[in-house]
């Protein structure tokens, strides 16, 4: 696919397909966006049915490699990462996917 999809988009599809404001709209993206990341940021999954879910998990800590200094290691600590597992219609929706165009 050529181009990504933008919170800018998101907010001209709804704004078209429904009579409310664009600012409103614009501001609804936005307080779903930020209370997503407020539930990641305190540690909790997001469940999103049909759709999917996002999982704070933990990255081991581990050692890794200055590729200018590959002589000396570097100790990366443990931290939490998010992880996002698609729902069953989106990954019915991935399947119609042509690979050749990605």
């Amino acid at each position: 696919m050529s181009d990504n999809l933008t919170k800018r988009d998101i907010v001209l599809q709804i704004y078209n397909k429904t009579d409310f404001p664009q600012k409103i709209v614009r501001e609804t993206v936005q307080m779903t966006l930020d209370a997503i990341a407020e539930a990641l940021g305190e540690g909790r999954n997001v469940e999103l049915r049909n759709f999917g879910v996002f999982e704070v998990q933990k990255r081991k800590a581990r050692v890794g490699r200055n590729p200018n200094r590959p002589d000396k290691d570097v100790m990366i600590p443990d931290r939490a990462v998010v992880k996002f597992k698609a729902g069953k219609e989106l990954k019915k929706d991935l399947q119609n996917i042509d690979l050749k165009k990605l």
